[in-house]
């Protein structure tokens, strides 16, 4: 098996605290941590879990064994303090995450799970950043991708993502539309086996624009794509009122939901799942998940982080890797 590559994230964070407790456990599936191995043994000796550090090699990998980490050795810039990120870190967190997608491309890792990172660090560090998933588009060159997050019963994928809301209506083109419900689409069959998803699309207004008594875009946008669509083959169900498409009798019996923008989605899945869920990138050639909350950088060397995300987030790419084997190998034969 072609292990995971894990990213522990912002130094200064939970990142590490995260990948020294799962350690602890028995792992189904081989992993690489990219990280600085001092960094996780002094956060491991802060947290008083014991913690070997086996260096790994490309094609050499040890079966998991608990208190054992095998890790892809990126060096810190700075001395790293709990709590405190430094700017001066920023290009160890990206050469971290371009590390693990060059790994991925050349069939070195099955897949990459990111921890957690701090934007806002980047940023003063002079390096312009908006998220992993634009990050992880510019680096594989793909032109479109599409944040889902899941957890149990529930998929929340997002047309828009990291934009202000007075952005966002200008942003929902017919092309852009389009182009994300293509890949939810074809992620959903192909990565997570369902033949014929069943997506309900919010509208962007409040009542879906009430007859375009609040607002035109789903009259003049969002339906005719979708409409469209649903000629060629899909199954959609919209647009709906963001607060009806949320409600369980219309959940039962869809496979993802599809909404406008990031929190008009993210809010609803968090309250169901939060803990316990995983952001998914679709669209890129590479498989990659993530945790689906932040740096916590109050409970860094603590103890207290929940690894529970982590463990959705390793889950999930193992699933998808070994969808992603089924389907070549079928391919094959």
């Amino acid at each position: 098996m072609q292990p995971l590559a894990i990213t522990a994230g912002e130094p200064a964070g939970i990142g590490p605290d995260l990948v020294i407790q799962l350690a602890q456990q028995t792992l189904p599936w081989p992993l690489v941590i990219i990280a600085d191995p001092d960094l996780l043994t002094t956060r491991a000796a802060q947290l008083e879990l014991p913690l070997s550090v086996q260096e790994y090699s490309h094609g050499q990998i040890n079966s998991h064994i608990p208190g054992t980490l095998n890790v892809l050795p990126v060096t810190l810039a700075q001395p790293c303090t709990c709590g405190q990120p430094d700017p001066g870190n920023a290009g160890y967190v990206l050469d971290s995450i371009r590390r693990a997608v060059s790994g991925c491309q050349d069939g070195e890792f099955a897949a990459m799970v990111t921890g957690p990172i701090h934007k806002a660090v980047i940023n003063e560090a002079g390096m312009a950043f908006t998220g992993h998933t634009e990050f992880l588009a510019a680096l594989t060159h793909t032109p479109q991708v599409v944040m889902m997050l899941a957890t149990p019963g529930l998929r929340v994928a997002l047309v828009t993502t990291h934009l202000p809301l007075k952005q966002i209506s200008q942003a929902i083109t017919p092309a852009l539309l389009e182009n994300v419900i293509r890949i939810l689409q074809r992620d959903l069959q192909t990565r997570f086996n369902l033949p014929r998803p069943r997506i309900l699309i919010c509208g962007l207004n409040p009542h879906a624009g009430e007859d375009g008594h609040m607002g035109k875009e789903e009259i003049e946008i969002i339906s005719p794509v979708l409409n469209a669509l649903r000629e060629q083959g899909f199954d959609l169900h919209g647009p709906l009122p963001a607060d009806t498409a949320f409600t369980p009798p219309k959940l039962e019996q869809a496979d993802a939901v599809l909404a406008m923008y990031h929190d008009q989605g993210l809010p609803v899945l968090k309250y169901r799942g939060f803990g316990q869920a995983v952001n998914i990138t679709l669209g890129l050639p590479i498989i990659r998940t993530s945790v689906d909350h932040g740096t916590a950088l109050d409970l860094a060397g603590s103890g207290h982080a929940n690894t529970g995300s982590l463990q959705m987030a390793i889950d999930t790419a193992v699933q998808m890797a070994k969808q992603a084997q089924s389907e070549s190998d079928i391919f094959v034969k």
